[in-house]
């Protein structure tokens, strides 16, 4: 352990001793367990999001749309349809729209991660996604970890993310384990040959060009082992019942149709649906050979001089920009069509 690394941890635990919240006690022991548990990071791959920055001084990089893209064209197309609706709703400046409109303009025809309007600095963001993973397979939700805001498992409800206006700042104070997680970050790059060259390249690099690591909100999620690993299952939630619910919508809704179910096959799906769901909490579901699991899942943005990390030379995109919504004049009028 190098001596920097080791008087960061030393600040990191001095300030959860002085906080002496017990609260924070029982979730940092919750951490250690779980460090000990699951030791090692399954590394899904990179994410991409939104952020701004406001022009006062001082003002922090902030989450305007989650960190869950799987390509940087669609963080792009969010900006895009972000400033469209600036200018539809939130002005009657001709000028102010204009500027918002040529904006659009430039994203519907270029793949340009940063743009500043009206004095805001819009970028696209690069984070990667993992989990913590141990001999019995990734990590579950922890007790410690988010209750839901509805416990109910009826409905249509929509669960956003705690990404929203969360701020990117590497020395947020996240907890004495968190702490110790981004240090331990730090120097991690894609490494391995089953990563192509000028991936691993750009890891590095991205080491010395942004070499402080932010942590966003734990979210959480289903995945499924079937022999070939596990395999991600539908969208990161914000809570473990969230995810819960997301499980037994797929099994009792929505797979029946998407995969053209059998009667024997929706019957089996159903049944095991209703014993998780009477489980109350349960974290693991199992139909014939197929286990399903609610898995923990993080994220973490690199972070330097000039603020969060923009997407990479070597990631991939699956489409270009494009026209999303149609073509608005100065004075708000909207041209159906063009």
């Amino acid at each position: 352990m190098g001596d920097d690394w080791k008087r960061q941890i030393d600040r990191l635990h001095e300030g959860l001793v002085r906080r002496d919240d017990p609260t924070e006690w029982v979730t940092e022991a919750d951490a250690v367990d779980a460090s000990y548990r699951y030791p090692h990071l399954a590394l899904r791959g990179p994410v991409f999001g939104l952020a701004a920055r406001n022009p006062e001084p001082g003002a922090d990089w902030r989450l305007l749309r989650p960190a869950i893209s799987g390509t940087p064209q669609e963080a792009r197309d969010s900006l895009n349809s972000l400033l469209w609706f600036k200018a539809k709703d939130d002005t009657d400046d001709p000028r102010r729209r204009r500027e918002l409109l040529d904006a659009v303009s430039v994203l519907e025809h270029d793949p340009v991660d940063e743009l500043t309007v009206l004095g805001v600095r819009y970028r696209v963001i690069r984070g990667d996604e993992f989990a913590r993973s141990g001999p019995s397979g990734l990590e579950p939700p922890r007790p410690t970890d988010p209750p839901p805001t509805d416990p109910s498992w009826e409905g249509r409800q929509e669960a956003p993310l705690r990404d929203l206006e969360f701020p990117l700042t590497p020395d947020r104070d996240d907890g004495f384990m968190a702490g110790a997680m981004k240090l331990a970050l730090k120097g991690f790059t894609y490494s391995g040959p089953w990563f192509p060259a000028d991936v691993r390249h750009d890891s590095e690099r991205a080491v010395a060009s942004h070499p402080d690591v932010a942590l966003l909100p734990v979210g959480f999620g289903v995945v499924e082992r079937n022999g070939r690993g596990w395999l991600p299952k539908g969208a990161l939630m914000p809570t473990p019942h969230d995810a819960r619910r997301l499980l037994f919508d797929g099994m009792t809704e929505f797979w029946p149709l998407l995969h053209k179910f059998t009667d024997r096959q929706r019957a089996r799906y159903a049944q095991a649906a209703e014993q998780f769901k009477a489980a109350g909490q349960a974290d693991e579901a199992r139909v014939g050979d197929t286990l399903f699991r609610i898995c923990r899942i993080e994220r973490m943005v690199r972070s330097g001089p000039d603020g969060p990390e923009p997407p990479r030379p070597s990631d991939q995109d699956d489409y270009g920009p494009t026209k999303i919504h149609p073509t608005m004049d100065e004075d708000g009028t909207i041209h159906h069509g063009n």
